[in-house]
């Protein structure tokens, strides 16, 4: 069922979605979270999509924030609001509600949003793009315990991440971050396998891929060994590959789906290790709610440490070079935004 308000207030959108639910039988809210979606116009449909599909596994009431663009100087300075109201078969397993603002509204989505919310339930607030630099400081991450960003779908996402360090706060994640959990248990079982000394890493992949340099952080941080990046023509990641007193140990994946891990003295295993569409890297990130510090940890440890074995930043033998250095508004936001590191153990799996 859908229902279209034009020009309309928080209140009328309340008891629209009341309405909605009696009238298709349902007047209990059976949701779990809300997820508040902040993104734009061109992107609105491909966000949406993958909210409903994870709406299957994590009911949830989806707020889709759309901040429109106004023309003309007597547009910005009028205010609108208009939403498309969906509950039952056009909303998944919950509810959503399209919200697009216009003029001064714009710069106060979260008058909009707060009385939307579900009581007494979390919130969780995802950017496809534009994300803001401190997402926990924007008026709308603000409501939420946990917000979600993606540094892929940023013009530098090598930058972004060194933004992201500097402006960290517990409840911040990245689906790049997510895209790589994969990654970090294949890597973390092979090494469970084996009574050996890792002694450097290499990370092979797409140079301006943030999922690349975020394992290649996290195996720094964890292993505490020399990682160097390498480039391939991707998709993606293709190939980790560990130098250990046993002999090497390498997963490498080629053509984006399907994976072979070699262990010395073992035969080798192919194992499926497929990119992941959005709706399940969401679906994956609203299973936990509680602050990651195994992500917190390894980006922390900073993007241009991968330049030097030692981490005082001197390129090692046979690293690439030219890293982009961080961005100047991460260089100069305050340490002690940073919460201190848990301790975890070495190569432990998210």
């Amino acid at each position: 069922m859908k229902t279209d308000l034009t020009d309309t207030t928080a209140s009328k959108i309340n008891k629209a979605l009341v309405k909605g639910r009696r009238a298709i039988g349902t007047p209990a809210v059976g949701m779990v979270l809300t997820l508040v979606v902040v993104t734009d116009e061109e992107n609105a449909y491909d966000a949406l999509k993958s909210a409903s599909d994870a709406s299957h596994e994590h009911p949830s009431r989806t707020l889709v924030v759309i901040k429109r663009v106004s023309r003309s100087l007597r547009d910005r300075t009028r205010s609108r609001l208009d939403a498309e109201v969906r509950v039952g078969a056009d909303a998944g397993t919950g509810e959503t509600v399209i919200l697009r603002l216009y003029g001064d509204v714009v710069d106060h989505a979260q008058s909009v949003v707060l009385p939307l919310l579900l009581p007494d339930a979390p919130v969780v607030v995802w950017w496809p793009v534009n994300a803001p630099l401190d997402p926990a400081q924007d008026p709308l991450g603000a409501l939420a315990q946990r917000r979600v960003t993606d540094t892929y779908a940023c013009e530098k996402p090598v930058e972004e991440l060194a933004a992201r360090a500097a402006a960290y706060t517990p409840g911040d994640t990245d689906l790049s971050w997510t895209r790589i959990t994969p990654w970090r248990s294949m890597l973390a079982a092979a090494l469970d396998q084996v009574a050996c000394q890792v002694q450097g890493v290499e990370v092979e992949g797409e140079e301006f891929n943030p999922s690349c340099e975020l394992l290649a952080m996290w195996l720094a941080d964890r292993l505490d060994v020399p990682v160097r990046r390498s480039r391939s023509a991707g998709p993606g990641l293709t190939a980790v590959r560990m130098d250990t007193d046993c002999g090497p140990i390498s997963l490498d994946r080629a053509d984006g789906s399907l994976a072979t891990l070699s262990i010395q003295g073992q035969p080798q295993r192919a194992v499926a290790l497929k990119r992941r569409e959005t709706a399940e890297l969401i679906a994956e990130e609203l299973r936990r709610l509680d602050p990651d510090d195994t992500y917190a940890s390894a980006l922390r440890y900073g993007v241009e440490r991968l330049k030097s074995p030692n981490g005082e930043g001197a390129p090692a033998k046979g690293e690439r070079e030219g890293v982009p250095a961080p961005v100047e508004s991460a260089a100069k936001a305050p340490a002690d935004r940073a919460t201190a590191q848990a301790p975890v153990k070495k190569a432990a799996a998210k």
